[in-house]
């Protein structure tokens, strides 16, 4: 029986590429350490979740010719990736307009609101998935990496889910180092207000890139 796996110098290239990917800071990124910063670990690793749930899920779409579509089709491209820029900037406006009193009261990060659990897993979920050049990685680089003897769609799901882990790992460790910082910014009505601010122009700016670059598919 075929093996699924590439070679173990193939295998190592594509861990390290896996790698590079994930630990570039892009929306899925911002928005883990963002919420880690304002709402604390478990807010962090909840979106860590949703966001290797939105990965996979597109490299379950690649497995099946959705990456592909994406690469001969603009329409395709440009739907995907306009939601997905509508999504950050609306993500960015709620950061924005979020109930000013928190600052102002000097709550300290990690504990501004309520918000359920479930709610930052869904948005970690939606920035992940409706991002199109996860899925263009896919397509692109996967047949690298697969044996034409085996089982294209096995094998593609396998090196997808490996990819998840290597940004589910990396974002962990983004989690990890954000949640470390947060004593030095308890009670600090400044680092409060200024974190809002920030978190609420990071979200728009990416979105607002996210919607002018990369528009133009691959000849």
């Amino acid at each position: 029986m075929t093996s699924v796996l590439p070679a173990w110098p193939l295998l190592a290239a594509f861990l390290t590429a896996s790698l590079v990917l994930a630990v570039t800071p892009g929306p899925a990124v911002v928005y883990i350490v963002t919420q880690t910063l304002g709402r604390g670990r478990k807010a962090g690793l909840a979106s860590v979740a949703g966001v290797a749930l939105g990965n996979f899920g597109n490299a379950a779409g690649a497995a099946i010719g959705l990456a592909a579509l994406f690469a001969v089709s603009s329409l395709a491209f440009s739907v995907v990736k306009y939601a997905g820029a509508a999504y950050l900037i609306y993500l960015g406006i709620r950061a924005w307009r979020a109930p000013q009193d928190m600052a102002q009261a000097g709550a300290a990060p990690g504990r501004q609101g309520a918000k359920p659990i479930g709610t930052m897993f869904r948005d970690g979920f939606v920035v992940a998935l409706l991002n199109p050049k996860t899925a263009l990685f896919f397509a692109a680089f996967l047949p690298q990496f697969m044996n034409p003897a085996a089982d294209p769609m096995a094998q593609s799901l396998l090196l997808g889910a490996i990819f998840v882990l290597v940004a589910a790992a990396s974002d962990v460790c983004y989690v990890l180092t954000a949640a470390a910082v947060l004593p030095r910014l308890a009670g600090s009505r400044k680092a409060v207000a200024a974190g809002r601010y920030l978190t609420a122009g990071a979200f728009i700016g990416l979105g607002v890139f996210t919607a002018i670059s990369g528009g133009r598919r691959a000849a």
